[in-house]
Formats: structure tokens, C-alpha cells, sequence
């Protein structure tokens, strides 16, 4: 990668960049552990964009630098009718530019690994081709994929925790640390640093 100020080759660190979107955090047991469980982890920038943009003006070129900064992006957020929350959109909207992200010299994210954790409300049998939802979280989430396939990253297969809102104390502490685990998963080892 290039440096625009010095036009100097500069390295993309090696860690993830754990964006998470969820516009009532503090309402939210489920995001509030997965987040608790990464955010301290060594290697791992987390940027609460809800606490970081409440009124929606993003700096797209803070939030570009901390792209090419990174070589792992991991969107966390909870699967909100169907999509993303409202600012996360938005954030991809502004920041993953043509000639950024994608297109004609946007090769800012090539050869990066986009990764996803979600939450959902509903169990995981809603969402398969004859259950309530009608759709597998995979076909939900395919337009992340493509855009993932657009700017020449690497699709991870996503984290994705069933019915949150039920889940008990003890099995959010589960899911908290096989979150932790995936997380670990994606960064290098330190042959590879």
C-alpha cells in the first residue's frame, strides 16, 4: 500500500479492525459481550461507530485509514429486518468509494479478509427455505459477500448468534468465547508478523 502524503510503501498492519454497529448497545446483552469479549483482545482496533458518529457525519478519511491499516475487517451488529443497522450502511456507503474500495484504482481492500459476527432474534431454524424467515442467514447476508467479492477481499465464513434475546447468562458466556476463539482464528501468527 501507498502512503498519499510521502507515495512511500507502507505496510498494512496485521490486525483486525472490529467495526460494531448497534444503535441501543446498552440494551443489547448479547453485542455488549461479544464486544466485551474481542474489544481488549491484542491485535484488535474496536470502533463503536454508534458512540464514535451518533449524529451520522462520518470522516471518511479517518475511517479509510483505518482500513488500509488493517488487514481484517469484522462487522458486528445485529441482523436488523433483514440488513444491517442503519449506520453501517451508511458507513459502507461513504467510506467504500469507488476508486477506494473498488473500481478504477480502488485497491485499498484487495487481498483484505471481511468478516462478519451477527446476532438474530430468532432461532437458527427460522432461517432455511421452510422456516419462518424463509431465507438462510448465508442468502441474507450474500449482498456483504458481494461486496466482499467487489473489492477483492476475502470472504470469511460469518459468526452468527441464534436468538439472542433468549439466550441465558451462561450461554451468552459461550458464545462470548467461541467468539473470542473466531476472533483469535483471524489473526496472524507470529510466524507470519
Amino acid at each position: 500500500m501507498t502512503d498519499a502524503s510521502t507515495g512511500a510503501m507502507t505496510p498494512a498492519t496485521s490486525g483486525v479492525l472490529l467495526v460494531l454497529a448497534h444503535p441501543a448497545l446498552e440494551r443489547s446483552r448479547a453485542n455488549r459481550a461479544l464486544a466485551k469479549a474481542a474489544k481488549g483482545y491484542a491485535g484488535v482496533t474496536f470502533k463503536d461507530l454508534y458512540e464514535t458518529y451518533p449524529d451520522f457525519v462520518i470522516d471518511i478519511e479517518t475511517e479509510q485509514a483505518a482500513l488500509r491499516a488493517h488487514q481484517v475487517v469484522a462487522l458486528q451488529f445485529p441482523l436488523y429486518w433483514y440488513s444491517t443497522p442503519a449506520l453501517l450502511k451508511e458507513w459502507l456507503d461513504l467510506v467504500w468509494l469507488h476508486g477506494f474500495a473498488y473500481g478504477e484504482d480502488g485497491e485499498a481492500l484487495k487481498g483484505k479478509t471481511l468478516f462478519v459476527a451477527c446476532t438474530t432474534g430468532a432461532s437458527a431454524k427460522a432461517y432455511h427455505a421452510h422456516g419462518y424467515n424463509r431465507f438462510s442467514m448465508d442468502e441474507f447476508l450474500r449482498p456483504l459477500e458481494q461486496t466482499a467479492h467487489l473489492c477483492g477481499m476475502v470472504w470469511e465464513t460469518p459468526f452468527v448468534v441464534h436468538g439472542a434475546s433468549v439466550k441465558d447468562d451462561a450461554a451468552l458466556k459461550a458464545e462470548a468465547e467461541r467468539y473470542k476463539a473466531r476472533i483469535a482464528s483471524l489473526l496472524p501468527t507470529k510466524t507470519e508478523a
